[in-house]
C-alpha cells in the first residue's frame, strides 16, 4: 500500500527537508535539490515491503521519540529529588537520539539528510 499524505509528510520532516507545499510556481527550493527528487521518486516507487520496514521500524519509532523529546519540557524544572537527580543533559540526549534514528532512516532511503538534519558534524562560523 502506498505511503498517506501524511506519512509522505512525516518522512519529509524526519528527514531533515522543509514542507512541500501546494503547486510549484518558481524554480527555486528545497524540491530542486537533487536528494530531493530521489527522495520523492523513492516514496512513490517503493515495494511494499520496504513500505512495511519504514512503517513499522523508522515511522513507529520515530513518533515515539519525537514525542520524547517534546516531553521533556515536563522535567526541566527538576534539578534534584530526594536521591532522584535529573539527567541535565535529557533534552540533548533525546535530541540526538531522535536525528540518530532520522539518519538512518536517510540512509535506509539512500538519500543524504535534508538541511533541516545538516551534516551531524561540527560546524564553525569565522
Amino acid at each position: 500500500m502506498a505511503f498517506t499524505d501524511a506519512e509522505k509528510t512525516d518522512i519529509r520532516r524526519f528527514c531533515g527537508f522543509p514542507l512541500f507545499g501546494g503547486v510549484p510556481t518558481q524554480a527555486f527550493g528545497h524540491r530542486f535539490y537533487q536528494q530531493y527528487g530521489t527522495l520523492e521518486f523513492r516514496l512513490n516507487n517503493m515495494q511494499p515491503s520496504e513500505e512495511a520496514v519504514i512503517r513499522v521500524t523508522y515511522l513507529a519509532n520515530l513518533y515515539l521519540l519525537e514525542t520524547d523529546v517534546i516531553s521533556t519540557r515536563e522535567n526541566l524544572d527538576t534539578d534534584q529529588a530526594a536521591v532522584w537527580v535529573h539527567n541535565k543533559n535529557e533534552q540533548r540526549d533525546r535530541d540526538r537520539l531522535f536525528d540518530s534514528w532520522s539518519r538512518r532512516l536517510c540512509g535506509f532511503l539512500g538519500i543524504p539528510p535534508g538541511p533541516a538534519l545538516g551534516d551531524g558534524g561540527l560546524t564553525l562560523v569565522v
